[in-house]
């Protein structure tokens, strides 16, 4: 009877000594799950991190790349704008030198020639400053109609080489007035008994009060040079 109690007792025993190693065990692998799980999270937010730190510097170097390739675009573009000011200065710079050792009188005499001159074929060109208050027709001591202001009168040695009179605005335009070569109103002769004084003088009034507008090109240096060169200023 008391072996077998206690052989019962040994046998109670160990059943609970392995209940014990069996909730150990349970206990153990619970816990290695647990820490298990921690440590993945962990990695995935490190590679979340990583990820978004890799895109980040990528953003920042094409930033830093496109900066750099505006900037050199906008450096380009202000060197070809400073290229171009640059030439076009040289440029009314050598139109300047060119003309530089005449007066802007006499410039202004051959440019007027060169646009209006009847002939441009000529040996000599006269100018000849004419006084407000200058009878149009100096030959006609009946016939007292003037000019209104200053002119100037431009014409070659020949008849055949015609005359420009005109006045200066100051802005590149001129008035131009119909004056024959010479002031020949009738050939060079007196004025025919057959032509009516009032009709003559009523035609020169429409004459000064009516002139033509003109504005004059600069012409060709080179030109105006030539001209330049063929003048003689009446004093």
């Amino acid at each position: 009877m008391m072996k077998r109690m206690k052989f019962t007792c040994c046998g109670l025993l160990l059943l609970s000594i392995t209940f014990v190693l069996i909730a150990c065990s349970d206990n153990t692998n619970e816990s290695g799950s647990n820490d298990s799980a921690p440590n993945e999270t962990t990695e995935e937010q490190n590679a979340a991190e990583d990820e978004n730190e890799s895109d980040k510097n990528t953003a920042e170097n094409d930033s830093d790349n496109n900066s750099s390739e505006e900037s050199e675009t906008d450096s380009s573009d202000d060197s070809s704008v400073e290229n171009e000011e640059s030439n076009g200065s040289s440029s009314e710079e050598d139109e300047d030198n060119a003309l530089s050792s005449y007066s802007p009188e006499e410039i202004e005499y051959a440019r007027v020639w060169l646009q209006l001159g009847p002939n441009q074929d000529i040996d000599e060109l006269y100018v000849d400053h004419v006084p407000a208050g200058t009878p149009l027709d100096p030959n006609d001591e009946e016939n007292d109609v003037s000019y209104t202001e200053d002119v100037i009168q431009v014409s070659g040695s020949r008849i055949v080489d015609g005359m420009v009179t005109y006045s200066g605005n100051g802005d590149g335009t001129i008035n131009v007035y119909n004056i024959p070569y010479g002031n020949r109103w009738y050939g060079g002769t007196p004025r025919p008994d057959d032509i009516d004084l009032e009709d003559v003088k009523e035609e020169m009034r429409d004459l000064l009060e009516n002139p033509e507008l003109v504005s004059i090109d600069p012409g060709d240096d080179e030109d105006v040079k030539n001209i330049i060169k063929k003048m003689y200023i009446i004093e």
